[in-house]
């Protein structure tokens, strides 16, 4: 049960930055109402200054629907702080989530070299109409008979009108449906940035809740931007184990007793050279997912290729071994059963059809394990790591499948 709390509290983290910008926004409009006449300013400065960084690194990390989702909305705000009228609103809570509709339905080619061509071009069109919208009945281009049409139901505003509603709603579900189910930072913060546009356009006659959401907009993409960028760093894509690199940062802090462990999987090229490389992925992907379970206080690193690292801070040698040889076991007992082309990617699927007996290709994976702590010969983690990399050939040697210090 706990174990199972765990995993919903993990799956859900990429919830919390978004969610809390949100409450954050929420409850500084609740708390602070109306700001001084010295920092009136800052209704207009911050959104157009977070807004501005989030297409910025948006393009810079080749994030297309981020950078389209950016774009328009500091668009949208700069129109309607130009031309506050019911009209250009009316179009800009229309044309703004129809633009992050499509970017959703599309496929994302990025933001950089010619993939922002068309978008650019298409909100340069927009513009030119908003421009057009605003100037109605200031020059003979720009007539008012059309104004009419903002008295129809369906377009009848404040707060959002019904068409506008609808657009939200649609973005809002392609967007979800495009995080769903790896939910990743940015395409999370997509989600979470469509609904603070949302929450602003909805109070745009407030102007204190109105650019404190569009604020927050701004804020959930670039730290959805930044988070993960972070983890593209930080973090291996085919495991979901921390990388080298965060391995590295830790070892900077450890100060005491501790000890680390170099895993190696057995015979890791005959699987590729026999099977294929996507049965390596599967291997490694199993490999990790057992090391994250670890006990012991251990966090399991992805060292490179098919070798990994667990690191037990304030563990004695004693101590880490029996996890590791627990470890060691269950990889050893679990049978894999090797994904075909007609596979269920779902796991409880193909749980159930290996339990109908379904004719399946079943490997066995077996990993080797070095450990080491610190002595006067490796007083230092990396010393400690080079003395783990010796246990573990000795394990090897020894006839691998099996725990060595």
């Amino acid at each position: 049960m706990h174990e199972q709390v765990k995993d919903h509290l993990r799956a859900t983290r990429p919830l919390w930055v978004p969610g809390g910008i949100l409450v954050a926004a929420a409850l500084l409009v609740s708390l602070v109402g109306h700001l001084p006449g010295s920092l009136v300013g800052l209704r207009s400065a911050g959104p157009y200054a977070l807004l501005g960084v989030a297409a910025g690194l948006s393009l810079w990390f080749n994030r297309g629907r981020s950078f389209v989702v950016a774009l328009s909305v500091l668009a949208g705000f700069a129109a309607y702080e130009t031309f506050p009228q019911k009209a250009v609103y009316t179009a800009l809570v229309v044309l703004v989530p129809l633009n992050v509709l499509l970017a959703m339905v599309r496929p994302d080619r990025g933001a950089r070299y010619r993939a922002s061509y068309d978008w650019l071009l298409l909100l340069a069109g927009e513009a030119l109409l908003v421009l057009w919208i605003g100037a109605a009945g200031k020059s003979r281009f720009s007539g008012t008979a059309w104004l009419s049409l903002l008295d129809q139901w369906w377009l009848r505003s404040p707060p959002t009108p019904f068409v506008g509603r609808l657009a939200f709603a649609a973005a809002f579900a392609a967007a979800v449906w495009r995080a769903w189910p790896e939910f990743k930072p940015v395409p999370v913060g997509n989600a979470g940035a469509i609904a603070a546009f949302f929450i602003a356009a909805e109070w745009a006659s407030s102007p204190g809740v109105y650019a404190a959401f569009m604020a927050a907009c701004g804020l959930i993409l670039v730290a959805a931007v930044m988070q993960e960028s972070h983890q593209l760093a930080f973090r291996d894509q085919l495991t979901g184990l921390p990388g080298r690199r965060a391995l590295e940062e830790r070892l900077r802090s450890l100060e005491g007793e501790y000890a680390i462990a170099m895993v190696d999987v057995d015979h890791f090229k005959k699987f590729n050279d026999t099977h294929g490389h996507d049965v390596g992925d599967q291997v490694l992907k199993l490999v990790g997912n057992r090391l994250a379970q670890v006990g012991g206080g251990g966090t399991a690193y992805r060292y490179g290729g098919e070798e990994f690292s667990v690191l037990f801070p304030g563990a004695s040698l004693g101590a880490a071994e029996p996890t590791l040889e627990s470890i060691r076991d269950s990889i050893e007992k679990y049978r894999m059963a090797v994904r075909g082309p007609d596979r269920p990617k779902k796991g409880e699927e193909g749980k159930k059809l290996r339990g109908e007996g379904a004719p399946e290709k079943v490997l066995s994976v077996t990993v080797s394990i070095g450990v080491a702590a610190p002595s006067p010969s490796a007083r230092t983690p990396h010393q400690v790591i080079k003395a783990a990399d010796a246990a573990l050939y000795r394990a090897k040697q020894g006839g691998r499948n099996r725990v060595s210090r």
